[in-house]
């Protein structure tokens, strides 16, 4: 899954000297740092990019073939294409947290610890970079589905309002990659909880069907999944203003009103993780 190298690890660590290391100032050298350990692992760029591109280019049109063909007024294609961003966004981040045990097992993470630099910039250094790869995937995968017929609305408004639903998906998700990185000791374990984190709320998110199709209990837990909010912020921003998902979890009328709302849920699930990351990451630097 990821290759263990140490060269890159005592150079940089050796940047973050006394006096140049100190503060914000770090938080370039730790990010460069963390970036060529990842283009070192080509895998962990690639591997979480493969299933929803299939989702996007193969199963995404089949699905609107026939699925699609009993939703009259419903671009199923597009639909699906746009959540597939959200099984691509998880995977990315979770990945990422094989780095952060290989970095604590084999890396030079005591090194760093050692240094004259807030710890929680480590945490936001590495978070930094999966974000960034993670936004290169999000928009390989845009464009090979409009290649293969997703039809996006392309708006200020709608483009912000996509851009900034999966930042803050990208953050939260970061943070639970973190945390659950830092309490496992080893990579098989880490490995072996990713699928019921990063896949298992995608098929009950409205992903490939509105959460409203769902029995009461299950429509419910729906609603308190940030994934869920996220797929129907996503659709509102790039599907036409498409505002059914916000509806079904909302129930209320004024568009913008339920934009809001979820947006804001899946702010505080960015930042509660964040935080929580940060300490669990205190902690386990202490042990």
């Amino acid at each position: 899954m990821t290759t263990l190298t140490t060269a890159a690890d005592t150079t940089d660590t050796a940047v973050l000297s006394p006096g140049r290391g100190r503060g914000l100032g770090a938080l370039p050298t730790l990010a460069r740092r963390r970036l060529e350990l990842t283009a070192r692992t080509p895998r962990e760029i690639v591997v979480p990019l493969v299933t929803p591109v299939l989702f996007a280019v193969v199963i995404a049109p089949a699905l609107a073939t026939t699925v699609g063909a009993f939703l009259p007024g419903v671009d199923y294609m597009t639909y699906v294409a746009i959540a597939t961003v959200g099984l691509l966004v998880p995977l990315t981040m979770m990945f990422s947290g094989v780095s952060v045990i290989a970095d604590r097992e084999n890396g030079a993470r005591r090194d760093l610890l050692a240094a004259p630099i807030p710890r929680q910039l480590i945490v936001v250094g590495n978070l930094a970079v999966a974000l960034l790869i993670c936004s290169m995937q999000v928009g390989v995968l845009l464009v090979a589905s409009a290649l293969r017929g997703a039809d996006y609305t392309w708006t200020v408004s709608g483009t912000g309002w996509f851009v900034a639903t999966v930042a803050l998906l990208g953050i939260g998700m970061y943070g639970v990659a973190e945390t659950l990185a830092n309490r496992t000791p080893r990579i098989e374990e880490y490995i072996a909880v990713v699928p019921a984190i990063a896949i298992v709320p995608w098929f009950f998110a409205g992903s490939l069907f509105r959460i409203a199709t769902l029995p009461v209990g299950l429509e419910w837990f729906a609603r308190f999944l940030p994934l869920t909010h996220v797929m129907a912020l996503m659709r509102y921003g790039l599907q036409g203003g498409n505002a059914t998902g916000l509806h079904d979890i909302w129930g209320m009328t004024d568009v913008t009103t339920m934009a809001v709302l979820s947006l804001t849920v899946v702010a505080v699930f960015a930042v509660l993780m964040t935080a929580v990351s940060v300490r669990v990451f205190g902690r386990a630097a202490v042990r």
